[in-house]
């Protein structure tokens, strides 16, 4: 279809070309300078969005910016006169389709549902990256010669595409405690480290603390699920659950309403009088091409195609693994709900015979293959080229991962973990990095016996692969069964000498890894005995780092262990706590003064020292104009500290 519509443009160009000669160059420019018109105004149109989402805001800034350094060359382009080249034409309206990708993705970070946009980051930083491709390749062959556009022009227009290619490259996280506190709440377990507190933080990260915020949000979900169609049922519960928490913690009482409206289907003919079994679990729509999945259960096709192309590797139903992503058509339901249909008159809804399509071309499943085969080659080279293919294929695209996985790619990246290289083990560790963004995929990984040999490049690898290594760890120990596994290989011990001798990239991937191990329990001890005390406390004396937040979350799981508070008690960090609420951020305030009362609801010689620091009018303040959950820290560890002043 793709390819018709370009040979349609292409057509349309060389039309505009013929009637240029045979009549006059009218027509021919009239339609250039539309374009260019048209290409402004979208300009214009994305300059009135104003603000963006916390979450993308930063990204969404440097898009528009990049896109307005355009503007000069638009400009010349609006003011030709006489015959247009027609790759300039091409470049053109290439550039008008990008722009308006960008707007549409620049519409979502202004209004759309700030969970959502904060659940999906992965996603829509891949949709950036999309963004970003379009205006390149847009750009490339632009004519400026032919055209005559002035040199410092056409340098600008080359830088923004320098700025363009760099922004591919991977970047630092922008807000490790966001992704913390995210990974936390959704946390099916551990449901004593996802307390108020947590929320009330992720609600001011996500500026969803006022009633208005929260209303707004509302009808931002319910267009989200209306769009949705009844697909990605499982984070849009996530999405609904949060927000009402977020309703919750901010007394807002309004009972949620119901997000999902009825389905088409069922507006024709009550549920009552379908058969249940002839509705899609997904969509609850009367099935027109059940297929049957890994796990028994039947679903319409086209919804759990959508399902298994949105990185999901389990059945929606049972939420168990599938052993397989084969669907096979359910004959004897598709009869039974013909003759159904036929014998109470009703009309099965008309499908898309283009949803049936598979979206994975032939010819890239057996590029995948081969370089999956090359990944064991006896050639070093093969083995060397196809690692690096891998890594930056899974990098960027979401089917990959899956279709990499699904060709046993896994294993033989685990093998050359073991090789003895170090740019190997780098591109090897990377890749798998990337192949765990997929959910599906963390659970395979971890059953090829990665984790010790992750440890091992962690321990002896090159500085990018000890780094990345942390960050895939991190990212496999989203499973709480893999938290255990760690540990027990000794992960935690590399993890905190990362912390301690790292790069700041190398300290920020150690700080995340070891933060959400820490919410085993057993893990607290492990880092405890690891000496994970010593860097954190670097963190926070060195606070150009910018790490203070986060050192302060890990003290916090920490001290919920009785080794932890004995390691951690001592004067010298109760001062340094005190110094924090002294002269801290206000986000470092509530953290330290949640750390101190954690503590001191322990051993109240902390709070008799912390008192005598200078601590009292330092909270007195904060519980009058902190942050929210500041004041509720602050005001309960008043009262301690005042209950403790009475023991003779």
């Amino acid at each position: 279809m793709e390819d018709q519509m370009e040979g349609a443009e292409k057509g349309e160009v060389s039309n505009a070309s013929n009637l240029t000669n045979v009549s006059s160059s009218g027509v021919r420019e009239e339609s250039f300078s539309g374009v260019v018109r048209g290409v402004i105004s979208v300009i214009e149109a994305i300059g009135s969005f104003g603000d963006y989402r916390r979450t993308q805001k930063k990204e969404c800034f440097n898009l528009v910016r990049r896109i307005k350094l355009l503007l000069p060359l638009l400009e010349e382009l609006n003011e030709l006169d006489g015959a247009i080249p027609d790759g300039a034409l091409a470049c053109l309206r290439n550039l008008k389709k990008a722009f308006g990708s960008a707007k549409k993705l620049l519409r979502v970070c202004h209004d759309g549902s700030k969970v959502f946009l904060a659940l999906e980051g992965e996603a829509i930083k891949g949709r950036f990256q999309a963004v970003y491709d379009k205006l390149n390749q847009a750009l490339n062959g632009m004519p400026y010669e032919e055209l005559g556009i002035a040199d410092e022009v056409k340098e600008q227009v080359e830088l923004m595409r320098m700025q363009l290619k760099r922004a591919k490259r991977r970047t630092e996280t922008q807000d490790i405690e966001l992704a913390m506190d995210l990974m936390v709440v959704l946390s099916k377990e551990d449901d004593r480290n996802a307390d108020s507190a947590i929320l009330e933080r992720l609600a001011n990260k996500l500026e969803l603390h006022t009633i208005p915020d929260l209303k707004t949000e509302t009808v931002a979900v319910r267009k989200l699920v209306k769009d949705r169609s009844g697909q990605n049922m499982e984070s849009t519960q996530q999405i609904i659950n949060l927000l009402t928490k977020f309703k919750q913690i901010a007394g807002f009482d309004e009972i949620s309403s119901v997000f999902l409206s009825a389905p088409k289907s069922l507006e024709r003919c009550p549920s009552l009088i379908i058969p249940h079994e002839f509705l899609c679990p997904i969509t609850l729509e009367i099935m027109t091409d059940p297929v049957i999945v890994a796990s028994g259960q039947t679903y319409e096709r086209e919804s759990i195609q959508k399902w298994l192309e949105s990185n999901h590797r389990t059945c929606p139903k049972t939420r168990q693994p599938l052993a397989h992503l084969c669907l096979a058509p359910n004959f004897a339901l598709r009869n039974l709900i013909l003759q159904w249909c036929e014998k109470n008159n009703f009309e099965l809804p008309k499908k898309d015979a283009r949803a049936n399509v598979v979206s994975f071309s032939t010819e890239h499943e057996e590029e995948i293959s081969l370089l999956v085969r090359n990944l064991s080659s006896s050639q070093l080279d093969a083995q060397k080229n196809a690692v690096m293919k891998i890594r930056l294929l899974c990098k960027e695209n979401p089917e990959d991962r899956i279709m990499i996985a699904n060709a046993g790619g896994i294993a033989p990246l685990v093998q050359l973990l073991y090789y003895p290289d170090s740019n190997m083990q780098e591109h090897a560790v990377t890749a798998l990095l990337n192949l765990s963004l997929d959910e599906a995929n963390k659970r395979l990984i971890a059953r090829e016996g990665a984790i010790p040999a992750i440890i091992e490049v962690l321990q002896n690898g090159n500085p990018e692969a000890r780094e990345n290594s942390a960050a895939c760890l991190f990212s496999l120990s989203m499973l709480d069964d893999v938290k255990v596994t760690i540990g027990s290989w000794n992960g935690i011990p590399p993890l905190v000498d990362l912390l301690q001798n790292g790069t700041v990239r190398g300290k920020k991937d150690a700080a995340t890894a070891l933060f959400n191990l820490s919410l085993n329990q057993a893990n607290k001890g492990r880092a405890i005995k690891a000496g994970i005390v010593k860097p954190l406390l670097m963190l926070l004396r060195d606070r150009n780092l910018g790490m203070v937040d986060e050192a302060l979350s890990i003290f916090l799981l920490l001290v919920a262990h009785p080794e932890g508070r004995i390691v951690i008690g001592q004067l010298s960090f109760v001062e340094t706590l005190v110094d924090f609420i002294k002269c801290g951020t206000p986000k470092n305030k509530e953290c330290a003064i949640s750390v101190l009362l954690e503590l001191g609801l322990h051993n109240s010689s902390c709070l008799l020292a912390a008192l005598q620091f200078g601590v009292y009018e330092h909270l007195v303040e904060v519980s009058r104009s902190g942050t929210n959950r500041g004041q509720r820290k602050a005001n309960s560890l008043l009262q301690h500290m005042s209950k403790c002043e009475q023991i003779p």
